[in-house]
């Protein structure tokens, strides 16, 4: 009987799998999917990431193919760069004193390779999960497959979620956001290859992948989907955006609704979640994936150790007050703090908020303060003082 079933092949499910394979767990993940899935939403590392990546040697395959990002902007689409944000000034702190670019679809190979290397893991594609029943003792999916464990990272309509019947607290935003891939170089225009840019009606986020610059902006509730992906609406957003004389390259675009929504429970009994299945938040910040990756790999620790008879099963229960705490005190407050601050309406609020950044950048001590928190850093610290 595998040890642990884990349910998605994303980047949170094959994380958590790596996690317990190195520990010399059995592991088994399934995907619905006939194979790992392209998506073109995340991609933004912080450094606390990168540290708990480094040793599966997850890291130092990254480096070879993604982006770093030392420096990043708030702007104002008027007014232009608000402030600059330099995360040499936490080098002290970190390894990786730099966010890092890479689509989560060019990291979910990275960590399947990792995997196929233990021969005491799986990942079977193509297998859906419909239903799991528990005793005290072991998880049954599907009627035929066994584990000791079954740990949903199924993403957020997650049907793990729904079979331990737990309440998906939150809200789901009245806006849509488009998000528009190009291989206009934007840096020219000053850009650093991460920037939010405030604006009361049009505010955006800019990330520069490999290979293209992506960029999300709202859609009102009352436009149609179909007519925001037209060409020439796409065409004319970026226009509007940065203005030029040729036409967009425009390879990649898509719609989605945003949701800051938090699992009551993340626990029944041998059933555990992870990431997208436990948490959703807005992008604005780039919190959701890592946070999804940091419960992964602390989900993975601490189920290792209950798995090796070194730790009784109430771990699993730290690992959800602890996961929890940081997702609810952290990501949830912050992404929407984030999100207001680029749509405040008001002149005068807007121009306050601009002059309290404007204040704490140019005090050393306060700006290391500001990226402690907005690297992550400091909810990876509050979690762990969780007992």
């Amino acid at each position: 009987m595998t040890e642990v079933l884990i349910v998605g092949a994303g980047p949170v499910g094959l994380a958590a799998a790596l996690s317990l394979a190195h520990q010399g767990v059995s592991v088994k993940v399934i995907e619905a999917e006939p194979a790992l899935t392209e998506d073109h939403r995340a991609g933004s590392f912080h450094p606390p990431t990168l540290e708990m990546l480094a040793p599966f040697g997850v890291t130092e395959a990254m480096q070879q193919v993604g982006i770093r990002v030392p420096r990043w902007q708030i702007r104002d689409r008027r007014e232009g760069v608000i402030v600059e944000w330099d995360l040499g000034l936490i080098a002290d702190l970190t390894p990786y004193p730099y966010r890092f670019h890479l689509e989560q679809f060019r990291l979910t190979p990275i960590l399947l390779e990792k995997l196929q290397a233990f021969p005491h893991a799986s990942v079977d594609f193509g297998v859906a999960f419909v239903h799991a029943a528990q005793d005290g003792e072991s998880v049954t999916v599907n009627g035929n497959l066994k584990a000791r464990w079954l740990i949903g990272c199924d993403g957020g309509r997650s049907a793990v979620r729904k079979l331990i019947g737990t309440q998906f607290e939150g809200f789901t935003w009245p806006e849509r956001f488009v998000v528009v891939g190009t291989v206009v170089d934007l840096a020219p225009h000053g850009f650093t290859p991460n920037a939010y840019v405030a604006d009361p009606k049009e505010w955006a986020a800019v990330f520069h992948m490999p290979g293209l610059w992506r960029l999300a902006f709202p859609v009102h509730p009352d436009e149609d989907e179909a007519e925001v992906l037209a060409d020439a609406a796409i065409e004319a957003r970026l226009q509007r955006f940065v203005a030029r004389p040729e036409r967009y390259h425009v390879p990649h675009k898509g719609i989605y609704r945003v949701h800051q929504r938090v699992a009551k429970s993340w626990r029944a009994g041998r059933i555990l979640l992870a990431g997208d299945a436990a948490h959703l938040n807005n992008p604005l910040g780039a919190f959701g994936l890592n946070g999804g990756l940091h419960d992964a790999l602390l989900l993975g620790e601490y189920l290792g150790r209950v798995c090796r008879g070194e730790a009784e099963e109430s771990l699993l229960d730290l690992y959800v007050r602890q996961r929890r705490a940081a997702n609810v005190e952290f990501v949830q407050t912050q992404s929407i703090a984030n999100k207001r601050l680029l749509e405040e309406a008001d002149p005068a609020a807007r121009r306050k908020s601009f002059d309290e950044l404007r204040r704490v950048a140019a005090d050393n001590a306060l700006a290391r303060d500001f990226l402690i928190r907005s690297s992550m850093i400091w909810s990876v610290q509050r979690a762990s003082e969780v007992s």
